[in-house]
């Protein structure tokens, strides 16, 4: 059964996806950071998007 792509919440966009490389590169332009720098945050803070880009703010 696939997805149903008209169906959408704040679920998936309030998570940051590792795995996903597009979702790295948009935080690490919209940053200025690597994507080392990015998985870094995601393994100290976990995957809430909130958290990960305050946590890479804070480290400017």
């Amino acid at each position: 059964m696939s997805d149903n792509k008209e169906k959408q919440d704040e679920r998936d966009r309030s998570r940051v996806s590792a795995g996903d490389g597009y979702e790295l590169a948009y935080l690490e332009e919209k940053l200025g950071v690597s994507r080392d720098e990015v998985r870094a945050a995601i393994e100290a803070v976990g995957n809430d998007r909130e958290k990960v880009e305050e946590y890479l703010s804070n480290r400017k």
